[in-house]
């Protein structure tokens, strides 16, 4: 029966149904669940691709930076690309993103030289998506860049170089004198520096051109050098004179008969090199010409004598001869690397000759050989730029060596105008003389003085005082700057490492004669300071020269043969102490021998990995190669 009141009883089962929110839940989730899942998909894929595009770029920046590792810095020279370039390139890059890395497809790496000789590269891969490809995404594309460029810091060059006689030779293998060599090198290392060098970085040059003495006096502060000083010179004594006669012959004339001349024979000449340092190479014609067949007869025909007016006034005693050959001789003679023979056919030739006999003056000077002190305020209109050295002592213990002592090792020390123990002594070497050395090589060193009519060896004359080309301090060079810098270097003199240690750690040095030039420019970013020193021989001093020392037997300002150790031994022994002292300041120091080598002193100062030994050009263009791979710092850029 139906309730008139209620008649869809049913309605109410629906009405409560409406009214509980239960079930509206379940229906929630029904709906949201496909966006849900793209974003945790989405999540997921993107969050493999961010892995895979860092990997990427960690792969891409190796292989660039490997790849510009290995094409050096000799390609700014040479213009070539090393073969092995894009090899080792795409290798480094293989091996940091693995084929099929994170499940990638179509994985590219490509490599491309720009203009500054950086090395660009790009790197893509396809990564295959998970849940995303429920949604059409079946694969992200990533691709990165990235480049790699060798540059420096501001960065101070100083080049020591040994300018000794023997960088006149040539090595075994190369075209060219070892002088010759090493300008073109110098001149390729300007070159790869130059071209890694970034917008903002300041590099420098400094020379040194070293061998008996270095000549720094155009670099010098005029209250840096003394006003007076005194040398081992000598002074006349008096002046002697005796009379007696020289002796010529003149008028020659042909009488009758003939001589005729014609080549026979030529062949090389043998070269002969220097045997020292000062030595010069030279040729000479060893093969003997063949044993001359020629007769000489010589009969005085008359005797005369007549006044001479002189002075001195007396007679003059005529003597004609008459001369015959007869027979054949031999002569021979070099042009340059050839030597030639001649034939000389003589047929009775017949000549007369007056020998003549005059009187003359002889006059000779007597010379007091001592110790003479000079006003030297004209020094820089007199003088060559070459200095003595300052005030130092003979060491006997080098590990406490006394600095207040041995100013010429304080490369920091600033000269005080009223104090010349501080200042340097120009070099005069016209009018120095070794006493008591005479030029046959005999006599002694003899620290008193000596009056004599001998001419005692002058080291300047006999090449033993040698003053290299003009050292150069720190500054910015042009390339012709460079070149035309390089090419005042010319071989002379014997090897004295020490000075040329002492005087590149004064040029270079950010706190002795040049702070406010040598100075960091800008605090964020230190200078960079290395010396490269180079040399082709082992320490050949020698006691007869005049160098930064004096006449060392005789100034014994640090030596003077009474001591155990040699001259050599005692330079090396100061290049040891100098080049502890370049290294307190901060300097790094590389060792080059060219066509020798180096020995314990020297591979000591440079330390493991700094010194080099090159036997040849190559090898020598290679060193210096890789000393500027060690200067320079790789760097990724974005």
């Amino acid at each position: 029966m139906t309730d008139a009141a209620n008649p869809c009883p049913v309605t109410g089962v629906f009405a409560r149904l409406a009214r509980d929110r239960g079930g509206n839940t379940l229906a929630m989730i029904a709906a949201a669940i496909a966006p849900l899942m793209a974003m945790v998909g989405g999540a997921v894929d993107m969050s493999r691709s961010y892995l895979a595009q860092a990997r990427l770029q960690q792969a891409c920046d190796a292989g660039v930076l490997a790849a510009r590792k290995r094409m050096g810095s000799q390609a700014a020279v040479t213009g070539e690309v090393p073969q092995a370039t894009g090899e080792i390139g795409q290798r480094f890059f293989n091996v940091n993103f693995r084929d099929g890395a994170y499940g990638s497809t179509e994985r590219r790496f490509t490599m491309s030289l720009e203009d500054d000789f950086g090395i660009s590269g790009a790197a893509s891969i396809k990564l295959p998506t998970t849940i995303m490809r429920l949604f059409g995404f079946e694969e992200l594309p990533i691709a990165v860049a990235c480049s790699a460029q060798i540059n420096f810091s501001n960065t101070d060059v100083m080049m020591v170089l040994d300018t000794t006689g023997s960088m006149a030779q040539t090595n075994p293998g190369d075209s060219a004198s070892r002088i010759s060599v090493l300008r073109s090198t110098v001149r390729d290392f300007y070159a790869q520096l130059a071209a890694a060098s970034g917008p903002g970085t300041r590099i420098r040059y400094g020379f040194v051109p070293y061998s008996t003495n270095v000549n720094v006096g155009s670099l010098l502060d005029d209250s840096w050098v003394v006003n007076q000083w005194t040398y081992q010179s000598r002074t006349l004594a008096t002046t002697l004179t005796s009379t007696g006669t020289t002796t010529y012959n003149a008028n020659w004339q042909t009488i009758s008969g003939t001589v005729t001349s014609e080549p026979y024979q030529t062949y090389p000449a043998t070269y002969r090199a220097p045997t020292s340092e000062t030595g010069s190479a030279s040729y000479s014609c060893d093969t003997p010409a063949p044993a001359s067949t020629a007769t000489t007869t010589t009969t005085l025909i008359s005797t005369t004598t007549e006044p001479f007016a002189g002075p001195p006034a007396g007679t003059r005693t005529i003597r004609h001869y008459r001369q015959i050959i007869d027979g054949v001789s031999y002569s021979i003679s070099r042009s340059g690397t050839t030597c030639r023979i001649t034939k000389s056919t003589y047929a009775a030739l017949t000549r007369e000759y007056d020998q003549i006999t005059d009187p003359v003056n002889h006059t000779s000077s007597q010379w007091l050989y001592q110790p003479v002190t000079l006003d030297v305020t004209n020094w820089r209109n007199d003088a060559a730029g070459c200095m003595e050295e300052r005030d130092t002592y003979p060491i006997t213990n080098y590990e406490d060596v006394d600095l207040s002592r041995a100013l010429d090792l304080d490369i920091d020390l600033v000269p005080t105008a009223t104090d010349p123990r501080t200042q340097w002594r120009p070099m005069y070497p016209g009018i120095v003389y070794a006493r008591a050395m005479r030029w046959n090589g005999t006599g002694s060193f003899s620290k008193a003085p000596v009056t004599t009519t001998e001419d005692y060896v002058n080291p300047g004359a006999g090449g033993f005082a040698a003053c290299p080309a003009r050292a150069r301090k720190l500054g910015t060079m042009t390339a012709a700057q460079v070149d035309s810098y390089l090419n005042t270097l010319t071989p002379a003199g014997n090897t004295y490492h020490d000075i040329g240690m002492i005087w590149g750690g004064r040029l270079l040095s950010p706190s002795g004669l040049f702070a406010e030039e040598n100075g960091d420019v800008d605090p964020g970013r230190p200078t960079a300071r290395h010396m490269i020193f180079l040399t082709d021989g082992v320490t050949d001093a020698l006691d007869l020269s005049y160098g930064t020392y004096g006449v060392e037997p005789l100034d014994a300002r640090r030596w003077d043969g009474t001591q155990p150790q040699s001259l050599n031994q005692t330079v090396e022994n100061r290049f040891a102490v100098a080049c502890a002292e370049v290294k307190k300041r901060n300097i790094t120091v590389w060792i080059v021998g060219f066509g020798t080598s180096l020995n314990p002193v020297m591979r000591s100062c440079a330390g493991e990995g700094r010194y080099f030994e090159a036997n040849n050009a190559d090898e020598l263009t290679a060193t210096f190669a890789t000393i500027v791979k060690n200067l320079s710092k790789l760097r990724i850029e974005r």
